[in-house]
């Protein structure tokens, strides 16, 4: 089966494979290799651009599920989708979605880093250069800080150390771009073992993933991510459907 995958899919599953087996060894020797790929908010003191494009291939090292769903469903949907597309449009479809998820993920992050360290300048609780410091000697030293009697502070420091990583934005926009190409092929469930057409089931889990994004946007799971990489998807789609109906239905 491993032989049959079109190269683009065959190449990002090695890639993230061997990031994460890397990483597992880096931790073991004390390097955070999360820490340096994931994606932090691009005005956290702990960005680098790099990070727009590492952090799709960095996945969770506490959580092997993690890498193991968005591998399962990247051979599943995106090998389909590239023998349909050909590898030059696949991996442009699979960063521009890994892209957009990045997007979105930033929309509010951004926004509340700037507000928060508006208020902690104006309220001269502490000096922000010496605050940034020690957000970066925390995080390189692992060491996670509270402070008690300032909540605007915890609240910066938790936002400017928030990280993403996991290929599932560039996933989730395979998925949305499966179910509009196929709308009624038909996926087949584990539980309850029904056969349910791919326009309900991936359409059902995308505004799942909305819902999550407005009332639960605490739980350590980046579902502002997986709803851009759902958006960017289908938006492609229907730009290249409108300029060539050759490869769609």
């Amino acid at each position: 089966m491993f032989r049959n995958l079109p190269d683009v899919t065959k190449n990002i599953l090695l890639l993230n494979i061997t990031i994460y087996v890397v990483g597992l060894f880096l931790t073991s020797n004390g390097t955070n290799l999360g820490g340096i790929l994931g994606a932090h908010y691009v005005n956290s003191v702990l960005f680098e651009p790099y990070q727009v494009v590492t952090h799709m291939f960095m996945h969770s090292l506490e959580d092997p599920l993690h890498i193991f769903f968005n591998m399962f469903l990247l051979v599943m949907f995106g090998s389909h989708l590239e023998r349909v597309w050909g590898s030059k449009r696949f991996f442009i479809f699979y960063i521009a979605c890994g892209l957009g998820a990045f997007g979105l993920y930033n929309a509010i992050g951004v926004y509340q880093i700037v507000d928060i360290k508006d208020q902690l300048i104006k309220s001269n609780i502490v000096d922000m250069d010496m605050f940034h410091g020690m957000i970066q000697d925390h995080y390189e030293r692992n060491v996670g800080i509270m402070y008690p009697d300032f909540p605007l502070m915890t609240k910066y420091e938790q936002l400017n150390i928030s990280t993403l990583v996991g290929a599932s934005g560039a996933i989730f926009g395979l998925l949305a771009g499966f179910a509009m190409l196929f709308p009624n092929t038909e996926l087949m469930l584990i539980f309850p073992p029904i056969p349910i057409k791919a326009k309900f089931l991936i359409g059902g889990y995308i505004v799942f993933e909305v819902i999550n994004s407005l009332y639960r946007p605490d739980d350590q799971i980046a579902h502002l991510a997986h709803v851009g990489g759902a958006m960017v998807g289908i938006v492609i789609i229907l730009i290249w459907r409108r300029k060539d109906r050759k490869n769609f239905w």
